[in-house]
């Protein structure tokens, strides 16, 4: 299976409602490596490494994200893989 890339830009309610951390076990638990990050305009910014199938399942996630999380938008730009081994929130 192919491995790609993807950054993605989640808009609406989605600082302080668990959004960082329900993104990384997410991605913790589809083997997924890279980064989340809060944005000061209100956004979540998310790296994403890994094989297709499981980098398209977490982006179909973060259309939900937590129960708290309100999401009106999410920008998916396909991007070149970085070599991340692991996934992390970044504070």
């Amino acid at each position: 299976m192919a491995r790609i890339g993807v950054r993605a830009l989640v808009r609406g309610r989605v600082q302080g409602v668990y959004f960082r951390q329900g993104t990384a076990l997410q991605a913790e638990r589809l083997a997924l490596a890279g980064w989340v990050r809060n944005l000061a305009d209100g956004r979540v910014e998310a790296w994403i490494e890994g094989e297709e199938a499981a980098v398209r399942e977490l982006t179909d996630w973060l259309w939900q994200g937590p129960g708290q999380a309100r999401v009106e938008g999410v920008e998916l730009e396909e991007v070149a893989l970085q070599g991340f081994v692991a996934f992390r929130v970044v504070r």
